[in-house]
């Protein structure tokens, strides 16, 4: 069991990562980086799923209230225009080669919940289920949600094309 990342969402990704034998390094947001005179948001881990591919993922916490994964629907996945920015910058620091993800990672709140066949992992006392949306479609996508905290969100049949699971991209 891992201890060092900061939310139990967080430590629950990094264990479904040693769990499925994924390469990884986890950032140290408490050592952020400053690029020129701007700080850059950090991202969370860069995963090495294999030896061609390096991807950058931020993880978003998030609380699944729903009964059934069936149609996806009731899944919450605004972020921080912060989040955004921070990431397309990353991007073009690291380049095309390297992939740029949102890793929703949802805790499940009810006991009977239909997964309709996706993988659930439990960690400590909880069951999570994760989601990966690729930068790219996210942006291409994404609406407001709120000027005032300055997020963004997909709307339901967005996060519905968008969504994958994270063994599609990792495994």
């Amino acid at each position: 069991m891992v201890e060092s990342s900061v939310n139990h969402y967080e430590r629950a990704f990094e264990n479904w990562l040693i769990s499925n034998h994924i390469k990884y390094t986890a950032i140290d947001q408490n050592k952020r980086v400053a690029f020129g005179k701007a700080k850059i948001k950090s991202f969370d881990f860069i995963l090495y799923p294999n030896d061609n591919l390096t991807i950058m993922a931020e993880v978003k916490g998030r609380i699944f209230k729903g009964t059934t994964f069936e149609k996806l629907t009731s899944f919450e996945c605004w972020v921080l225009a912060d989040d955004v920015e921070g990431l397309v910058q990353w991007q073009s620091v690291f380049g095309a080669e390297h992939e740029v993800i949102f890793v929703f990672a949802y805790k499940i709140e009810n006991v009977d919940v239909d997964f309709d066949g996706r993988q659930v992992f439990d960690y400590q006392s909880g069951r999570y289920v994760f989601f990966a949306i690729r930068l790219e479609e996210y942006l291409k996508y994404m609406k407001q949600r709120s000027p005032k905290w300055r997020t963004v969100n997909l709307a339901a049949d967005k996060f519905r094309q968008c969504a994958r699971q994270l063994e599609e991209i990792l495994l």
